[in-house]
């Protein structure tokens, strides 16, 4: 609505008031950079590893529960030898089973490292967690009972071992007494032996680290998150060292029949040992593993206080979610591409410098393309990685997953030798990289990653490199 205006005074004309004039905002000239301040720029802009020998985390001990033995040296010898250790199941009856077949362990012993009253009682996914718990232990000059030992201080030690199903065996056996013969059958061990944190509290309680100790369960991402979450109590000063990764032991009839269910298992009973085939066009599933996986992850600084072996570098992690499905991964790739990116600017990495992948790459249909479209997203050079898949040769260990593929990955790192990726038979043409197809290859390990992924969407990244003062 327009103002009114008053009737001007007789003979006077009033001229129409100008028009407003559009002014421009003033802009302020910039002077361009120098070459030089360009230059200096840029270098600030690149990645930087941690310098810090407080923050540095190194790895100084590292033990196992395999389908491989329990020697480190062992179970990477029969990875680069290319031996399948899938077989038929006979820990118990799975003759109605569609799928009949898994990796597990035989003949485990934990003599010298569990009591034998103790051992009877204890589920295997706590059995696992204790010896390999401990012989990384040894394996970083901290045998139980050594003087080495004695002299960490407990208080600023911790244990961060996870897993994805934590006590199956007791929890089952413990709903079949109450159904069978009621309350008073379930043994009073029921709720210790299942619940999942229980396998960092018992090492713990073997060993005396009185740190940071829980678990983390993220399905078949649960390892790298301990790793993940290990490294940072150390480079935030909450530990100077770090017992962590994954265990587990689900090859029993509810943890075959509930993978069974969600159809996501290989039916390939004809022939087990080409069942977990990733990358094979002709791939129907992932075939089940168990055991654990464990590193003593400490800071450079305590490392060399002690005169510790350093074995290799942890550089840094990630963690996210995809937020999309429960078993599925995004079909953008976007959470597993972000995760890596995150993984190497935490590492203080450029893509350029990864030259080895250990790809979660599980032999599931959708799944192991899903990860290879995702790394294409991060890395440019397919030419000039490689890829390999540990579980061709002992299945998907679900939450001990990451922990057996990080050995894997520092074993890659201090040998020069890739082991292979085994089953690849009719390779998907989509992949490009160089799988490491049925043969070990020779390989300096610039900058490693190992890739951990688990149903709810979680994504898991670490990386690794040899160790240089």
């Amino acid at each position: 609505m327009q103002a009114l205006r008053a009737a001007p005074p007789d003979g006077l004309r009033l001229r129409p008031a100008p028009a407003p004039v559009a002014r421009r905002p003033l802009r302020r000239r910039l002077p361009i950079p120098s070459p030089a301040i360009r230059a200096s720029a840029a270098v600030a802009s690149a990645p930087k590893r941690e310098t810090d020998p407080k923050k540095r985390v190194v790895i100084t001990g590292m033990g196992l529960v395999s389908v491989f033995g329990n020697d480190v040296d062992l179970y990477y010898d029969r990875l680069l030898a290319g031996e399948s250790g899938i077989g038929l199941i006979d820990r118990f009856d799975a003759s109605k089973f569609p799928t009949r077949f898994a990796g597990q362990i035989r003949g485990f012993s934990s003599e010298g490292y569990i009591d034998g009253k103790n051992d009877r009682r204890l589920d295997d996914c706590l059995r696992y967690c204790l010896v390999s718990g401990k012989k990384a232990l040894e394996n970083a000059g901290l045998a139980l009972g050594s003087p080495e030992l004695e002299k960490i201080d407990k208080v600023r030690a911790g244990v961060l071992v996870g897993t994805g199903m934590g006590g199956l065996t007791v929890f089952s056996d413990g709903v079949q007494a109450l159904i069978e013969k009621g309350y008073r059958k379930i043994t009073p061990f029921f709720i210790p032996y299942a619940i999942t944190n229980m396998g960092s509290a018992l090492l713990a309680m073997d060993i005396g680290f009185m740190g940071a100790n829980y678990s983390i369960s993220t399905a078949c991402a649960t390892s790298n998150y301990c790793f993940y979450a290990a490294a940072n109590h150390i480079r935030r000063g909450e530990a100077d060292i770090m017992i962590a990764g994954g265990t587990e032991a689900a090859i029993i009839p509810i943890g075959i029949g509930g993978f069974v269910a969600c159809r996501a298992l290989s039916q390939r009973n004809d022939d087990p040992k080409t069942a977990s085939r990733p990358w094979d066009k002709g791939r129907d599933g992932f075939v089940m593993g168990e055991g654990a996986g464990v590193l003593v992850m400490e800071s450079l600084e305590h490392a060399m206080k002690r005169d510790a072996p350093i074995i290799a570098e942890y550089l840094g992690g990630a963690v996210n979610c995809d937020a999309y499905h429960m078993t599925d991964p995004r079909a953008d790739g976007l959470g597993v591409s972000s995760c890596i990116q995150s993984s190497l600017e935490d590492a203080g990495v450029a893509p350029e410098e990864v030259n080895y992948i250990n790809a979660h790459a599980t032999s599931t249909l959708a799944g192991d393309l899903a990860e290879v479209n995702a790394i294409k997203q991060v890395f440019k050079n397919p030419s000039e990685i490689k890829i390999n898949a540990t579980k061709s040769m002992i299945g998907h260990c679900l939450g001990a997953a990451g922990g057996l593929e990080a050995i894997a990955s520092v074993k890659a790192i201090t040998t020069g030798w890739l082991h292979p990726s085994i089953n690849q038979f009719d390779p998907e043409p989509a992949v490009e990289f160089n799988t490491v197809a049925n043969v070990k290859q020779q390989h300096e390990v610039n900058v490693a990653i190992s890739n951990s992924f688990g149903f709810g969407g979680h994504n898991s990244v670490v990386v690794f490199a040899p160790f240089k003062p």
